[in-house]
């Protein structure tokens, strides 16, 4: 088993994480971390071994890039992902230099965390089986095993719109309907619902019915939080 501590400071990011890790085959959850402060005194507790970090790169009482780099200070043989809304170039190459193996952007669906999630767990393997040295094959098949490839959309969505939709759902304060994310996203109705169906097919959002008017209820989608 993969032992995963997941760190983040919003408590309802935190719960869906932990949640998303416990549904995947061959990782346990073995902590939880609501910032800085904590993931290091948990990264650095010798009972409780710890393989893999799902950091968050922005926290009240530090950032994730001040937290990989006093882990690789201390030594620790724990691997990180991180698992944050910044997205910029700077930050990035930051975490790439202090040893992050991959850069998982909110908001994301299950299945794209369930894919790099996977992935790591095809290079970890790989390394468990590793004995002497290594062949060149042998090494790009280990670096190769952790580039994930982008998730399959229905014909005619782009990641780049449903990442925005996404968002839209994530952030409103209740449910919505295809007509309200249509008229705030600048699409129709029809386009907005296509990406709404998508998010519920894979589990991100939740249908529901509204009531009110004459007629069938309209159909409303909300964030799954948990």
């Amino acid at each position: 088993m993969i032992r995963v501590l997941v760190v983040d400071d919003d408590a309802l990011a935190l719960e869906l994480h932990a949640a998303y890790v416990e549904r995947l085959p061959g990782f346990e959850v073995v902590g939880q971390a609501a910032g800085a402060r904590a993931a290091l005194t948990a990264i650095a507790d010798p009972a409780r071994p710890i393989d893999l970090v799902l950091l968050d790169m922005t926290m009240p009482d530090g950032g994730g890039l001040d937290v990989a780099r006093r882990v690789r200070a201390m030594g620790a043989g724990v691997d990180i992902i991180a698992v944050t809304a910044v997205r910029d170039a700077a930050t990035v190459r930051a975490a790439v230099s202090t040893g992050v193996v991959q850069y998982l952007i909110k908001p994301f669906t299950f299945a794209a965390f369930r894919e790099r999630l996977e992935a790591y767990r095809a290079y970890a393997e790989g390394l468990d089986r590793a004995a002497g040295d290594a062949t060149q094959s042998e090494v790009d098949a280990l670096l190769g095993s952790l580039r994930t490839m982008a998730p399959t959309l229905p014909k005619g969505l782009s990641e780049e719109t449903l990442q925005a939709v996404a968002e839209r759902v994530r952030t409103a304060s209740g449910a919505v309907s295809s007509t309200e994310v249509g008229e705030r996203e600048g699409m129709s109705r029809v386009t907005a619902r296509r990406y709404l169906e998508h998010l519920a097919d894979v589990g991100r959002v939740r249908r529901e019915p509204r009531y009110g008017g004459p007629g069938r209820p309209e159909i409303t989608y909300a964030w799954v939080r948990a």
